[in-house]
């Protein structure tokens, strides 16, 4: 493809300063105030339920200013038509898809939305004769799926190098484009950050949390983290958690961990468990509310997953779609995740939005193999099991 003549370019820049300017305000798609009428949504599955949240109150961060990394003013065009299957829903990243398909005359993203773990035995249900270029999945367990299976591609060193290795397979086949982090919310008015035991395995022992805990053991997200705490404590440590937990009545069950970070700022409970952008979406409404962040130190309940994209071993396109992966880390998207979907940018020129530490002040298991979430249903048993599901 040959190179923009300057007026390309130009429009270009114009589109970029536009998108991170909307970026910027919350301006994007999105109608202020609409956090009252939703419940949240895991960024499992169920995202349609966020996009009232994302780019509301967006004023108690102040203006962050153009964001650093590579532009994707920087990075090869895009031609043709890329086929995406993504179990990010189109709540959360159909703008960003939508600003990267605009940015290009003759490029078009056609896209399938739904679950990742769905869409990742659909590629393999389909074999050679998959359309997919592309496999966009909320979480490093779906990734890991689809790459034991050997229906990935590795990506380039261009790709890879821009995240740290701690976020991408160890074998190059996916890399992680945003970032969670597990955290307790905790209420301010009952607590104070040292109050809350930096040890997943203290709380069952903690008579200040009897009956005022909450979680969400149907969500994705919590299941990732039981599953977490059963690769690194084994089945019967992790048994014996869930029950102590559940049977002296220290937590109660909420639908998704966005209620329970809402019960946590109203004082319908003390503490709770959650993925941290819960927290910061309650904060982005009300700077004020009474709900603070803390984390463990290397266990399951300071796990850190991502997000993150490959290329489809069968795809016909292999160059467009691995520069396509490469425009989800530029400096445009990555300020869309921080900005957008309170995730964290997991390139270091970016940093997340809010009253939080950056990756590397956060202590995660170092032991854990993200691409062994996958291994769900070992989890989903015991959770059986002790009456969760």
């Amino acid at each position: 493809m040959e190179r923009r003549d300057s007026t390309d370019g130009e429009e270009r820049g114009w589109r970029r300063r536009r998108f991170l300017g909307a970026v910027g305000t919350g301006a994007v798609g999105v109608t202020a105030g609409c956090l009252s009428d939703l419940t949240g949504g895991d960024d499992g599955g169920n995202d349609a339920d966020v996009v009232g949240q994302i780019g509301s109150g967006r004023s108690p961060f102040g203006d962050r200013g153009t964001p650093g990394g590579t532009s994707m003013e920087a990075m090869p065009d895009l031609e043709g038509t890329l086929t995406l299957y993504s179990g990010r829903g189109q709540a959360l990243v159909g703008e960003l898809i939508q600003f990267i398909e605009n940015l290009y005359d003759g490029f078009e993203v056609k896209t399938q939305y739904g679950g990742s773990t769905e869409l990742a035995q659909l590629i393999q249900t389909e074999g050679d004769a998959s359309p997919a270029d592309v496999f966009y999945s909320v979480d490093a367990g779906s990734l890991g799926l689809l790459a034991g299976a050997g229906r990935t591609k590795k990506l380039q060193e261009s790709v890879l190098g821009k995240v740290d290795q701690r976020f991408r397979d160890p074998d190059g086949q996916w890399v992680g484009t945003s970032g969670r982090a597990r955290t307790i919310p905790f209420n301010t008015n009952e607590f104070q950050e040292s109050d809350i035991p930096t040890d997943i395995s203290a709380f069952p022992d903690q008579k200040k949390f009897d009956d005022a805990m909450g979680w969400a053991p149907s969500y994705a997200s919590f299941q990732a983290f039981v599953t977490a705490m059963r690769l690194l404590n084994g089945r019967e440590k992790t048994k014996q958690w869930l029950q102590t937990m559940k049977e002296e009545k220290i937590v109660k069950n909420y639908s998704d961990e966005f209620l329970v970070a809402q019960a946590v700022a109203r004082g319908e409970i003390s503490a709770g468990f959650t993925n941290h952008y819960y927290i910061q979406r309650v904060l982005a409404r009300d700077e004020d509310a009474s709900v603070g962040t803390a984390f463990t130190e290397g266990d399951a309940g300071a796990m850190f997953n991502v997000a993150g994209a490959a290329v489809v071993n069968t795809s016909s396109k292999p160059t467009l779609a691995q520069n396509f992966v490469q425009h989800l880390l530029s400096a445009e998207a990555q300020e869309y995740f921080a900005v957008k979907t309170f995730e964290y940018p997991l390139i270091p020129q970016v940093e997340p939005l809010g009253r939080l530490p950056t990756i590397d002040e956060l202590n995660p298991p170092k032991e854990l193999d993200l691409g062994q979430l996958s291994n769900l249903k070992p989890t989903l048993n015991l959770m059986r099991e002790v009456g969760l599901l």
